[in-house]
């Protein structure tokens, strides 16, 4: 019995990785797939396909580039928070570049996704905002939990796809002019934080 279950057991991770492969593969192209697209790319019946992801937003969810990252940092990562969040910066943004085409297409999902609950969508969940959180570390004898959330918040409003596209479709900039403009903005926001304080602090922090 418990080898039987076990072949079920992995007949069902092979079905549902087959699932998020082919719905990673349509997002590469830059096309949100549904989970009817995602099916037939896998070679999977559409009513089994529904077993595993019940709308093409769970689906998406699933096949977001970023899900399986814990943390931007090194094994070793620097003391110092300036250091930190250049490492972090750099990995982020050549993650997003390197994602653009599904980065792009669960943009469209999650601006389109007005009625669906903030946890369900891709870009809603904040994957970024504990990288930054982490990277800003050594800060938090100096700045509240709020004041360091408003940082890591403001650094992320000025780097993540959303920035990406501005850059680049509004902006002009080529892939490698907007990947520096947002690993720039980050470090003048952490600098200005620094001298001044996080996005509402009304004193200057020395």
């Amino acid at each position: 019995m418990s080898t039987v279950r076990s072949e079920l057991s992995n007949t069902r991770r092979r079905t549902q990785a087959a699932l998020v492969a082919a719905a990673r593969d349509l997002l590469a192209r830059g096309v949100a797939p549904t989970i009817e697209e995602a099916a037939q790319a896998a070679e999977v019946s559409r009513t089994t396909a529904y077993r595993y992801f019940p709308n093409q937003t769970a689906l998406l969810v699933a096949a977001h580039p970023e899900v399986a990252t814990d943390s931007l940092l090194g094994p070793e990562p620097p003391a110092d928070a300036t250091a930190r969040l250049d490492e972090v910066m750099e990995r982020f943004v050549a993650l997003i570049l390197e994602s653009e085409p599904q980065q792009r297409a669960t943009l469209r999902l999650s601006l389109g996704g007005a009625g669906e609950p903030q946890e369900a969508l891709p870009l809603r969940q904040g994957r970024a905002i504990p990288w930054i959180l982490e990277a800003l570390e050594p800060l938090r004898d100096r700045f509240s939990e709020p004041e360091l959330h408003r940082l890591a918040l403001a650094i992320r409003s000025a780097t993540g796809i959303e920035a990406l596209v501005w850059l680049r479709d509004v902006g002009g900039l080529a892939p490698d002019e907007a990947a520096e403009v947002m690993r720039w903005s980050a470090r003048a926001m952490l600098v200005a934080a620094i001298d001044s304080g996080p996005p509402g602090t009304d004193k200057v922090v020395r």
